[in-house]
């Protein structure tokens, strides 16, 4: 059975999540990422679809490069040069985009083949909000100091144990991570941009570092708070999380020889 890889953005507002949810989820009313793709891809294929995606994104939260995977029983000599992306885009709503689509070999796993990932959080920083990018985008009032954001995200880089910053939900073997890089940066002049590449990440990982830094700066904690709320590795020392609609998942990368193996379509 081919297997086939995609790359997918979406904005994650109107749905409750990457995940398909029980009946009884808070969130039920809405549909999920996968649950809408699925039902494209099945309308195509003809058959049930096993969808794989890197990793789960919760309600609200955004892609720009979400990798995922499914075999088909399709033969592969009527996949080469099918523009999957144009074919499936009828049959989604504009919130969710099939960008690049590829056969992939076999033992291509978008979920366990991840190296690693880049997340990004967007930050409006104005004396007010904005209509326009409350769907997009966290906002802070108090004009950011990021010298003072960066001092506090040092403390974060490297292999360490998050338990602080992991939200209860998922079930893990452990709580040690490695984060490559993060760096606060400004996007332009009202917008500040938080950018993090880790081997994996707790759930609301993320946020919560962004949430927990956020309050440090209302609160004008020493930068030396992060160290001390990640050593404790006790989640009611850190800060709440930062909202959903700032957080995207920015890439996923994976083993080269990987890459080099795909095929576009």
């Amino acid at each position: 059975m081919p297997r086939i890889k995609f790359i997918v953005s979406y904005d994650g507002t109107d749905y409750c999540g990457w995940q398909r949810q029980t009946a009884t989820h808070e969130n039920n009313t809405k549909p999920s990422v996968s649950q809408t793709i699925s039902k494209a891809l099945e309308k195509i294929f003809k058959h049930e679809i096993n969808l794989n995606a890197s990793g789960r994104t919760d309600a609200g939260v955004h892609a720009l490069n979400q990798v995922c995977h499914f075999d088909t029983t399709r033969p592969e000599e009527k996949l080469i040069g099918w523009d999957l992306g144009w074919a499936l885009q009828s049959k989604l709503p504009e919130s969710i985009v099939i960008k690049k689509a590829w056969i992939a070999p076999p033992e291509f796993h978008a979920t366990i083949s991840a190296d690693k990932k880049t997340y990004r959080y967007l930050v409006l920083n104005t004396h007010t909000p904005s209509a326009i990018n409350a769907r997009n985008m966290g906002w802070m009032r108090k004009p950011m100091d990021l010298d003072y954001f960066n001092e506090c995200t040092k403390y974060i880089i490297g292999e360490h144990d998050f338990k602080s910053f992991q939200s209860v939900g998922t079930v893990v073997p452990h709580t040690v991570r490695t984060v490559h890089s993060a760096k606060w940066e400004w996007r332009n002049e009202k917008v500040a941009q938080f950018t993090i590449t880790g081997s994996g990440f707790l759930k609301q990982m993320v946020r919560n570092i962004v949430g927990t830094q956020l309050l440090a700066f209302r609160k004008d904690w020493k930068p030396e708070t992060m160290q001390e709320i990640l050593l404790a590795r006790d989640r009611t020392k850190a800060g709440p999380p930062a909202e959903a609609r700032g957080l995207y998942l920015l890439r996923v990368y994976y083993p080269q020889d990987l890459d080099n193996r795909c095929r576009q379509l």
